[in-house]
């Protein structure tokens, strides 16, 4: 296997892409940015994308010239297009460890490293730890307290309201 760093305006996105990915170019900048191209980009024989889309979206945000890239020659047309879809396809399949993802981001905070650049927030729905309570079921449970003429809660209120 062999990456090479190649011109931007060499590699050509392939046209019929299924994937949307208009919401992870800033994400996937950041990510350049911060850490270097540390993925290349897999192109056909022809210089086609077969993955990296987003990678080439956000190396031409951030003015990039050079990539790297990765060229699968040794890919039947057929394993192109299928890779191409494997290749989105099989990242839908993990899943986070909250438990872990929650220790991981809060130690990151500490060292005071912004993962919100990423996607990443300590109170979004994927790092807070879900305990099973069912808060919906909850408070369907609470009935409106009633209190009467007697009752202590009443004398204390009307004692206090006065």
């Amino acid at each position: 296997m062999k990456i090479e760093t190649i011109l931007i305006s060499h590699i050509i996105p392939y046209e019929d892409n299924p994937r949307k990915n208009k919401n992870a170019i800033d994400k996937v900048a950041a990510s350049i940015k911060e850490f270097g191209f540390k993925q290349p980009i897999v192109v056909d024989r022809d210089g086609v994308i077969i993955a990296g889309h987003t990678r080439h979206k956000a190396a031409i945000q951030l003015g990039l010239t050079e990539v790297p890239v990765l060229s699968a020659t040794d890919l039947t047309d057929a394993q192109v297009k299928a890779y191409r879809l494997a290749d989105n396809k099989t990242a839908e399949f993990s899943e986070w460890d909250t438990d872990l993802l929650f220790t991981e981001l809060g130690e990151l905070k500490v060292l005071e490293f912004d993962m919100e650049l990423f996607g990443f927030d300590l109170m979004d729905e994927h790092s807070i730890k879900d305990d099973g309570f069912d808060v919906e079921g909850a408070l369907e449970e609470i009935k409106k307290p009633v209190s009467k003429l007697g009752d202590k809660l009443y004398k204390l209120l009307t004692t206090y309201s006065s």
